[in-house]
């Protein structure tokens, strides 16, 4: 084969993908990598029924708290308790100065709340008109809560939004012609 015809066969191999203008959204990006705790005051409970103020108290003062430094955190009750809002309260007081987030809820939750932060600061101006693939396949989770936000996040903007990977996308949205 010839140099001519190497280069001749370079040129019929074109990414069309490349070629596509399509905007790959990853929202695997957005994942915070810190560690995740779920922070349960069960345990704590005086026979899983009530908390005990003293007891708490005595926690809170002699519990070592920066073992959360940059951690995330959700505060949850997993047990059928009445427990009282102070002392969830007491509970983020002491855990605000550690970690990196701390919220009332569970580890989904708490995903959630995450991602929808990440997604609120992303710099939307760059998908107006835009072609957008939200890739679909990542190493870490994503939860469903997130493609929902991106999806509402984009669709005023985008002319069209699709899901899964630039080769093989399922389509979701596409913009209206306007009508002459």
């Amino acid at each position: 084969m010839t140099t001519k015809d190497t280069l001749y066969q370079e040129e019929l191999i074109i990414n069309k993908v490349a070629n596509s203008g399509l905007l790959t959204l990853d929202l695997e990006e957005y994942y915070d990598h810190a560690e995740r705790v779920l922070f349960d005051l069960k345990p704590l409970l005086f026979q899983e029924l009530l908390l005990k103020e003293k007891d708490f108290r005595d926690f809170i003062k002699t519990h070592e708290w920066s073992q959360y430094k940059a951690k995330n955190i959700a505060i949850t009750c997993s047990a059928d308790a009445i427990v009282p809002v102070w002392a969830y309260m007491l509970l983020a007081a002491q855990l605000e100065p550690f970690a990196k987030k701390v919220i009332f809820g569970n580890l989904d939750e708490l995903e959630n709340i995450l991602f929808r932060e990440a997604i609120a600061n992303i710099d939307f101006a760059q998908f107006q008109d835009a072609k957008v693939v939200i890739k679909g396949c990542s190493k870490h989770p994503v939860p469903v809560a997130a493609y929902v936000e991106i999806t509402k996040r984009l669709r005023p903007l985008a002319n069209s939004i699709m899901y899964g990977e630039p080769c093989s996308t399922v389509p979701i949205y596409k913009k209206p012609k306007p009508k002459n």
